[in-house]
């Protein structure tokens, strides 16, 4: 969409001083903000070709960052090209004083009732077998990081 196109759409005429030829892209912000046009329902605003361009790329999901970004917000998110379907992350924000039961592994190596625990991401598992499990302390591999697939699951 040119900037003409875009100022002819939301109703402006074109500034004395700006290029109404210039390639551009009509973006809609879907993930917050009040809508700011009557035909959709997320903010939208004109972007140049060119710094669009520069600023995102083409990908079939998320990259980890936004994954973590999501995590953050509560979301659960997991890989496309994980081999187990149905296995997702969670953040745990933590626990600043978690009760340890007697008896407990946490409870004799540290022979204290209660202790910290610090903000993690756990991971829900299913394995070959069907067994439904959740792992605490889940890492990331190399290929988990570099990864374009992320998307947030529904719950």
């Amino acid at each position: 969409m040119t900037r003409l196109a875009y100022n002819d759409y939301r109703g402006w005429a074109l500034p004395s001083d700006e290029n109404g030829a210039d390639d551009g892209y009509l973006v809609e912000y879907t993930d917050g903000g009040a809508a700011n046009h009557p035909e959709h329902a997320g903010y939208i605003s004109w972007s140049p070709k060119a710094q669009f361009d520069n600023a995102y790329r083409p990908t079939e999901g998320m990259t980890f960052g936004l994954a973590i970004e999501a995590l953050k917000l509560g979301k659960r998110v997991s890989r496309a090209g994980w081999n187990g379907k149905g296995m997702w992350l969670v953040l745990v924000p933590g626990t600043p004083s978690a009760q340890l039961r007697e008896g407990s592994p946490y409870h004799a190596a540290l022979g204290l009732p209660e202790c910290e625990i610090l903000p993690h991401i756990d991971m829900w598992t299913i394995n070959a077998e069907g067994r439904r499990a959740m792992l605490p302390g889940w890492l990331a591999s190399q290929s988990d990081m570099l990864a374009d697939d992320w998307q947030v699951v529904s719950a």
